[in-house]
């Protein structure tokens, strides 16, 4: 039975103990908490969901890659995260920026009783989308739109409206500073990747035998991990042809699944796809297929239980923060042991040693193989969010419906984490061991982070 196919009991348990206390802070502060408007939030909850779902939708367009679209995400959300705290909606045991940036200056004080949280929030997190990302001016109509009607509604006059812009457009620059110093901007004045030679090693695939995703994300600043080296796997099977090797056992694995997947397994795969790079060729004409990222699944994910647990604005915009901020630190360290091994794809492996004419179900994406990108964010994702909503938390998938397919139902986080990471195996793009040791990274990872915010955590997991 492998890793992710079972679950231990006494990790369930804790979890469960996790739970409940992070209930039972959420219930103390929901009741004993007034907003500075003294109103039911909920609507501003769909709002601030809705709303980040148009930067998902401008990081489609852009093709954002995996780690970068988490970037976006964390920066973004992290606008609405600071204004939370500023304007007293947080508790101090939730101030992130507090535990993970350190000391930080909020904006001066703008006469806070006229300041609106779910205006500010909204329109931050906008403003930081729109000058993160690469199409991110295409947000511009959309905001102005949405000022205009949160203005009218709230019945603002515009010494009001300048005021709660103002606001949330220093916390914007805030932020940008702040990214601008994390290593991206660097990126494309480091050394150009060039795949390596030798046996095993990773090679372009087709359709469009793209180069190499981001080889040096590693050099990107975590918000939580001090040290990435601490969260390295153990090394993938060595490359090995023999009869028996275990490398030669998982590629005749993977070559024997993907010729016997029923429905359902073509249709988990399907649903955890989440390739942004997606190419089709019609003659010679070459056609991008548009797909949400991994992360983008998941921060639709916490928008979902958000929404279904009827979290006020602020513990929404929390959530998705903390979920945002564990993508990106996720990623780093995925992607530095994936250019670090730099393991060779089942597509290419099996079209050169068993069948060159086999195809895996998905298309391969274009970096190289071990971790799984999706197995290590996905069980980092389910660990952070079943310890605020709880192991047994079901709820409708609906990420995907509108790329069209359809939703499906889990009884938790980690169920759906461990499908997200046996369909790489039925989508013919991964080994086994480069899906349960990234359940393993994952877990670690998610694990951390959550020790950062509360110091009991690691006691309660022991």
């Amino acid at each position: 039975m492998s890793t992710i196919e079972k679950r231990e009991i006494k990790v369930m348990q804790t979890d469960s103990v996790l739970s409940k206390s992070f209930s039972l802070l959420l219930i103390t502060f929901l009741f004993g908490h007034q907003t500075l408007f003294g109103q039911n939030r909920m609507d501003d909850s769909e709002a601030f969901v809705n709303q980040l779902f148009a930067i998902t939708e401008i990081m489609v367009t852009d093709v954002a890659s995996p780690p970068a679209a988490a970037r976006f995400y964390a920066y973004s959300t992290l606008g609405a995260q600071i204004i939370m705290e500023d304007l007293g909606l947080l508790p101090e045991e939730k101030h992130l920026s507090q535990k993970i940036l350190r000391e930080i200056d909020y904006p001066v004080d703008q006469g806070k009783s006229q300041l609106d949280p779910a205006f500010a929030s909204i329109y931050s997190m906008l403003q930081i989308g729109k000058s993160i990302m690469p199409s991110g001016k295409s947000l511009l109509p959309k905001i102005e739109k949405w000022t205009k009607e949160q203005s009218k509604q709230r019945k603002w006059n515009k010494k009001v409206l300048a005021k709660n812009i103002e606001y949330a457009d220093q916390v914007a620059s805030l932020v940008l500073d702040l990214a601008k110093n994390d290593g991206y901007l660097q990126l494309s004045t480091l050394t150009r990747y060039s795949p390596k030679t030798g046996e095993g090693r990773w090679y372009p695939t087709p359709p469009a035998y793209m180069a190499a995703v981001e080889p040096e994300w590693r050099t990107i600043k975590p918000f939580f991990l001090k040290d990435i080296k601490a969260y390295k796997p153990k090394p993938p099977a060595v490359f090995s042809l023999e009869e028996g090797s275990d490398f030669k056992k998982q590629l005749l694995e993977v070559f024997s699944i993907t010729q016997n997947l029923d429905e359902e397994k073509e249709l988990i795969a399907n649903f955890w796809d989440c390739n942004p790079f997606m190419v089709s060729y019609s003659g010679h004409m070459a056609i991008g297929l548009k797909k949400i990222s991994p992360g983008g699944h998941w921060m639709g994910i916490t928008g979902i239980a958000t929404l279904q647990a009827k979290l006020p604005l602020e513990e929404t915009v929390y959530v998705h923060a903390l979920l945002a901020m564990t993508l990106h630190d996720a990623f780093i360290s995925c992607w530095e042991e994936k250019y670090d091994s730099d393991r060779i794809r089942p597509e290419t492996a099996i079209n050169k040693y068993i069948d060159q004419k086999w195809r895996p179900l998905l298309q391969t994406p274009p970096f190289p193989e071990y971790t799984s990108g999706h197995s290590v964010i996905s069980r980092a994702s389910a660990v952070v969010l079943t310890a605020y909503f709880g192991d047994d938390f079901a709820y409708l998938d609906t990420s995907e419906e509108y790329f069209g397919l359809p939703a499906r139902h889990f009884d938790s986080f980690l169920q759906a984490a461990d499908e997200a990471a046996i369909s790489r195996l039925y989508g013919g793009i991964h080994f086994r061991d480069a899906i349960d040791v990234g359940v393993q990274q994952g877990d670690k990872i998610g694990r951390y982070i959550l020790n950062q915010l509360d110091p009991t955590y690691q006691t309660l997991r022991d």
